[in-house]
């Protein structure tokens, strides 16, 4: 097979109407638009979702929820991924080597999620409540950024 060889298969493809040439075409005059109105002219056409001046569906229904822009930047760590690193003290950047946060994350969040059987220092992440008991019940310190919001 070559690529300049390549061609659509036979019959998925339509030669495009040639409109405004004649009555002979079956398109000429009006080429297909009716007669007058806004559909008719160049340029005109109203809106996606203008419904001839009623409300729109979309101003009509209620807003509703709330997706925060940063969830997608933060990497949600599991308690027992913790144990099984060698390190002592535990850092996005070290959880970024190690792969347990994706490149891209900007911060990180760890969740009570499996358990702890050693003592660990977390500097720079976000703790849940329940993780950070448990960090804490073995002997362990949790170090947030004075202007990291607790989330």
């Amino acid at each position: 097979m070559r690529l300049n060889k390549i061609k659509p298969a036979i019959g998925s493809t339509h030669y495009s109407k040639r409109v405004g040439r004649g009555i002979g075409c079956g398109l000429g005059k009006t080429a297909g638009r009716g007669h007058k109105g806004q559909k008719a002219r160049a340029g005109g056409y109203h809106k996606v979702g203008f419904e001839g001046g009623q409300m729109p569906l979309h101003r009509r229904l209620p807003k509703r929820g709330f997706r925060s822009p940063l969830a997608g930047l933060t990497a949600e760590i599991r308690l027992g991924d913790l144990q099984r690193l060698s390190a002592q003290t535990i850092d996005l950047a070290l959880l970024k080597k190690e792969g347990l946060a994706p490149i891209g994350a900007i911060r990180g969040k760890v969740i009570l999620a499996g358990s702890i059987e050693r003592k660990i220092d977390i500097k720079g992440l976000i703790v849940s409540k329940g993780a950070k008991a448990a960090i804490e019940k073995q002997g362990g310190s949790v170090e947030v950024k004075p202007t990291e919001v607790q989330a």
